[in-house]
């Protein structure tokens, strides 16, 4: 069994599909019997990134974090977040002569851009230069691994897909339900960046559940008082909110997967998209649901081409056994 170390400046309590990814990855490397060291902000001085206080920034202390690298003796690094810890620990690596892979989790440059007006041109300088450094660089997703080569990232790339809980995301009875059909519902961070100001001014009947929260959240509830807003929903209290819909709507652009895609094909919903990646990816057949530029078109087809029974059998292929199978497959080791 390997001794595998995973920098990550992405982990609870934020709410987000990498963090149940990297969570999900490292419980299940233990009980394969891997030896997993997480070097995560907690213990370190933080503070919130301005226009993204869900993220920490982490006030390093590298002799803590050289420290504990040195004491875990690792065989693998994977450095998973192109944050303060993960430039700590790569600086690390390149110090001692160590390989180690990477991910590309985020699309940092155009939240950036959109957030704080950084142009993505510099952002994605600095991402090719730290990734360069990689002997691997993951990707979730087919049509991001051919974007990002467009874009000139050289690190040799290999696939990382996600997995999916198929005992909490499953069919369920539709239940007896106030809320008028069709119910269209989106499940993730309640923010302008997530493309949900898309959903919400879709002019469609039936009742639109937002599911999540964010900085967004008290001035579209004020803007939207025709949505009901539920807030975060774990577990089987989520579950049980996608099986009870008729429809999901991802309105985001710049999601690299979109873990919440195969919960809801899981869960027997069809789903509504962009053509854009993560959605092109996955929703790949008029029985998963539509794609469309125009979402409220999107919507509409899918409804009346989505076929529960053919999501459901789609997103029990998206296993967490076969997601952990491939990271293994891809570390490299140090030397």
């Amino acid at each position: 069994m390997a001794r595998i170390l995973i920098a990550t400046d992405a982990w609870h309590p934020q709410v987000s599909g990498v963090v149940r990814t990297l969570d999900t990855t490292a419980r299940l490397l233990r009980q394969q019997g891997h030896a997993v060291e997480v070097i995560e902000p907690t213990g370190f001085p933080q503070f919130p990134v301005p226009f993204y206080p869900e993220i920490p920034l982490c006030v390093m202390r590298t002799g803590r974090v050289y420290e504990r690298i040195g004491k875990f003796r690792p065989d693998h690094v994977h450095i998973s977040t192109e944050g303060s810890l993960g430039f700590w620990v790569r600086r690390f690596c390149r110090r001692m002569g160590w390989r180690f892979s990477s991910s590309y989790h985020t699309r940092f440059p155009e939240y950036l851009k959109r957030l704080a007006r950084v142009p993505e041109s510099i952002t994605y300088q600095f991402l090719k230069w730290f990734h360069g450094g990689s002997s691997c660089m993951m990707v979730a997703t087919p049509s991001l691994e051919k974007e990002l080569i467009g874009r000139g990232f050289r690190a040799p790339i290999r696939r990382w897909s996600r997995g999916v809980d198929l005992g909490t995301f499953r069919p369920r009875p539709k239940v007896e339900t106030s809320y008028p059909r069709p119910i269209l519902l989106y499940v993730g961070r309640v923010s302008h960046e997530k493309g949900i100001d898309d959903f919400l001014r879709l002019k469609t009947t039936g009742t639109k559940l937002v599911v999540g929260d964010g900085p967004a959240r008290a001035e579209l509830e004020r803007q939207h008082p025709e949505a009901v807003f539920l807030g975060y929903r774990r577990g089987e209290a989520l579950g049980e909110v996608y099986a009870a819909a008729d429809v999901f709507v991802f309105p985001s652009r710049t999601d690299t997967f979109g873990i919440v895609l195969i919960e809801a094909l899981a869960s027997g919903l069809p789903v509504a998209a962009y053509p854009v990646t993560g959605p092109v990816d996955i929703v790949t057949r008029d029985e998963l649901g539509a794609l469309d530029e125009d979402l409220g078109c999107a919507v509409s087809r899918a409804l009346v081409s989505g076929n529960p029974a053919a999501c459901a059998e789609e997103g029990a292929r998206y296993t967490w056994e076969n997601c952990t199978s491939q990271f293994v497959n891809n570390l490299v080791p140090i030397k």
